[in-house]
């Protein structure tokens, strides 16, 4: 079993991490960054090592630097969490080479999963549906041109590395398509160092839908139904829920096996996702995400099994403690990511130092959170200050209680998108349940319904301000009567 786990990684995804090496019985072990000395994922971990400046790429992205401080360390394992080098097939090698074990699937695993165009040809194989599209990487807009023919337009460019919708290019008619290639195949060499692009046909309003899936070593895999993550901006995922409220029962189990069939052909061993594309009733396999998701919460909420202690059992060797006839869901689980943005000014990032912060609580919430009363959001990383999660026993009360959770959650000192999540929240489309990937550009009114909840809650926040100020104000006057008594002379 392993013991000791180095976290490479920061904020709430690395004190989740360490949640669960405690809970184990686990020590965990932090890195971090010259930005993050004084963060609280740091100060929660048993040990804490230095890794370098503040930039990513001689910190967080420091390969040479990590494997160097968990040989120090002597740690048994290392867990990536999501971003970073969580899917980075060069990390998990050089882990493997060291002995050191990597949770997560295996460095050939990563690289052909992380490979779009390799994946698409391995689900294929595997007989799991693919989008309409390209089996090889297009070079010259000749070839571009025929296939976009083939397959009808509207068709999607994008980067066969990287994800993020980063690179992507949608093209509406043949006097579109240069320009997108050029563009697309552009961005993905500056971006990915990977000039490398495809085709797929361009689906215009489908709903995003993943599977969670656990692999292990001894050729146990199961899925823990899905996840809908219709709710995105620039094709970020902002909201998610568990179950989606469009699969029917036997769709669910057809969608599962594909994932669970993708798995296998692969030999993936790990957690992971399959996600998929739905549309009109039919459904396409998007691409693998090798790692655990941000959105992982709301899985664990309506089965209640721990996927981060489940990535430690199977990295460990143990074979998974569940068998897919055990899967139960239970309720609705509805997750919002709370970022410090500007939801009017196209929401940009907003960091600074927080002035008050007092989470929300209850029947049926789970905030993962990595911040603080007066801890300061560097301006370098992702801006993200929690995961809101609310469960109810269906989706009408986990929206209530998602809208009673942001209405008590109080964050001052930076902007957050906390109004846009109102405003979906109170949507009538989003209640009804009618999404899809364009949810937010098909709402017009959502600036104008963000807008109205912020001038509503000014007075209130005025009011919070004032509170959180005189706390400090008391709390000076009482730490200074403390170090007044402590300096008088002993008589």
């Amino acid at each position: 079993m392993i013991k000791r786990v180095l976290v490479a990684n920061r904020g709430e995804i690395a004190i989740r991490i360490m949640r669960a090496c405690r809970e184990l019985g686990l020590t965990s072990i932090a890195v971090y960054s010259e930005a993050d000395k004084d963060a609280l994922f740091a100060k929660y971990a048993e040990e804490a090592y230095y890794i370098g400046p503040a930039p990513a790429t001689e910190s967080y992205l420091n390969i040479k630097k990590i494997i160097e401080v968990s040989k120090e360390c002597k740690a048994d394992a290392i867990h990536p969490g999501y971003g970073f080098l969580a899917e980075n097939p060069s990390f998990a090698y050089a882990c493997e080479k060291e002995g050191i074990k990597f949770i997560g699937p295996s460095s050939r695993v990563l690289e052909l999963m992380g490979n779009k165009v390799a994946a698409r040809k391995e689900m294929k194989k595997a007989g799991v549906p693919v989008v309409p599209g390209t089996d090889e990487c297009v070079t010259d807009f000749g070839l571009a041109r025929e296939i976009a023919i083939h397959i009808g337009y509207p068709v999607i460019c994008k980067p066969a590395g990287g994800g993020g919708g980063i690179g992507m290019a949608i093209v509406n008619s043949e006097g579109e398509l240069r320009e997108a290639l050029e563009s697309s195949r552009s961005i993905a060499h500056s971006t990915f160092g990977l000039p490398d692009v495809y085709i797929e046909k361009y689906i215009s309003h489908p709903r995003h839908i993943e599977f969670q899936i656990l692999a292990d070593s001894h050729g146990n895999v199961i899925h823990l139904g899905e996840r809908e993550c219709s709710i995105q901006r620039r094709h970020q995922k902002l909201i998610e829920e568990s179950p989606s409220p469009v699969l029917t029962p036997q769709l669910r189990a057809e969608m599962g096996a594909a994932a669970i069939k993708a798995a296998r052909w692969v030999s993936y061993e790990g957690a992971g996702t399959m996600e998929f594309l739905y549309s009109d009733g039919k459904y396409y396999f998007l691409e693998a995400n090798t790692r655990v998701q941000v959105e992982h919460p709301v899985t664990e909420m309506v089965t209640g099994i721990d996927i981060v202690k489940e990535q430690i059992r199977i990295a460990s060797g143990l074979p998974l403690g569940t068998r897919q006839d055990e899967v139960r869901a239970n309720g609705w689980a509805i997750e919002c990511r709370i970022n410090a943005e500007d939801p009017l000014n196209n929401f940009a990032p907003s960091p600074g130092k927080l002035r008050g912060y007092r989470s929300p609580g209850g029947i049926g919430i789970r905030v993962d959170s990595g911040v603080h009363t007066r801890y300061t959001i560097p301006p370098i990383y992702d801006p993200m200050i929690s995961k809101l999660i609310a469960w109810g026993r269906d989706r009408h009360e986990a929206i209530a209680r998602m809208r009673r959770a942001l209405y008590e959650y109080v964050i001052l000192g930076v902007k957050t998108n906390i109004p846009f999540h109102k405003a979906v929240m109170e949507n009538p489309q989003f209640v009804a349940g009618d999404l899809s990937t364009h949810f937010i550009d098909s709402v017009p009114t959502l600036v104008e319904d963000m807008k109205g909840i912020i001038e509503r809650e000014k007075p209130l926040e005025e009011k919070l301000s004032q509170i959180f100020d005189e706390k400090k104000k008391i709390a000076a006057i009482a730490a200074a009567a403390v170090l007044s008594q402590m300096s008088r002379p002993k008589t």
